[in-house]
């Protein structure tokens, strides 16, 4: 059986084509519609503070003129800011203190995030929103808060710790001495740090499917040996993911040693990298060297980012 086309009539084609190629621009367009608002937010908040952040890196104050009778004017000083900022000894001996403080912390915050999520995930566990809210409640308390709260339990003359020492007979303990210091900023950051990254963990634990945990279970498997063999290495991306998080964090340290320091005589205006840098912006009034140097963490903090991402992707595409 053979089908007949009919003939089309002149003219009719025309308006259709025009009608879709009006139909198919608008849907193109819609997208760029609805990504507008954060297109503009992305480049008034992200895009222009960094290009006038790269401007201000190459500019400074320089001496015109000779002698008593020079004058110090605002222009461009080329790589001097950044040469200063690679040389100034407070600034890499702040990298090193942020260095000691992200080498306790990381790891302790990670490893009970994890034990946490692992408890949580048992299929024993009991009162699982209960604990999911206890833990995750310190979270939602700002670092500043959290800093002056942990501040005053540390102080000698108000910390209940000291108090149970001098009634045991023995003295006051001083938790801003060296390098009892760097445990009480960790202790701070392990307080409000878990519950975040126990709930990243939690809820990859909770997409894993339940037939492997089965299939596990009738093989004989414990639950110690489903939690090492199957349920950690399916959540490698998140402790990655979470690992990440917690290094950017430990580079950006702040808010706890800024706050605390009012109160601790070993805390320095310059202890970390980013005091260092307020202090050289508002402090010293330089804020080329302050950009040059916040430049020089930015790109620092993504080299850093992307070489744990790139080891990881090279040790998952090895062990497939």
């Amino acid at each position: 059986m053979t089908t007949v086309e009919l003939p089309r009539r002149r003219g009719t084609e025309l308006p259709r084509r025009r009608g879709a190629r009006r139909g198919s621009g608008s849907r193109e367009l819609t997208p760029w519609l609805f990504a507008t608002p954060a297109i503009v937010l992305f480049t008034c908040f992200l895009l222009i503070p960094i290009g006038y952040a790269l401007y201000l890196s190459f500019r400074g104050l320089r001496l015109e003129g000779a002698g008593a009778f020079g004058r110090r004017t605002e222009g461009f000083v080329g790589l001097d800011n950044y040469v200063t900022a690679l040389t100034d000894p407070e600034l890499l001996a702040g990298f090193g203190r942020s260095m000691v403080y992200g080498a306790i912390a990381i790891p302790t915050v990670l490893g009970l995030a994890l034990l946490f999520a692992l408890l949580l995930d048992t299929p024993r566990a009991r009162l699982t929103s209960f604990s999911r809210t206890a833990i995750f409640l310190p979270y939602a308390v700002p670092g500043v808060i959290a800093s002056l709260l942990w501040g005053f339990l540390y102080l000698p003359s108000t910390s209940p710790i000291s108090y149970v020492a001098r009634e045991l007979g023995g003295g006051s303990l001083d938790f801003f001495a060296y390098p009892t210091l760097y445990f009480a900023l960790a202790n701070i950051a392990l307080w409000s740090g878990v519950g975040f990254n126990m709930i990243i963990i939690y809820t990859s634990l909770r997409a894993i499917p339940a037939e492997i945990y089965e299939a596990a279970r009738i093989d004989g498997a414990n639950e110690w040996a489903i939690a090492w063999r199957i349920k950690i290495p399916l959540v490698t991306p998140a402790l990655v993911l979470t690992g990440l998080f917690s290094v950017i964090g430990t580079v950006q340290l702040y808010s706890e040693p800024a706050t605390l320091r009012p109160l601790a005589s070993t805390i320095s205006s310059t202890w970390v990298p980013l005091m260092a840098i307020y202090q050289e912006a508002f402090g010293n009034d330089n804020l080329g060297g302050a950009a040059a140097a916040s430049v020089l963490l930015a790109v620092g903090t993504l080299a850093l980012s992307l070489v744990i991402l790139r080891f990881f992707q090279r040790r998952a595409f090895g062990d497939a």
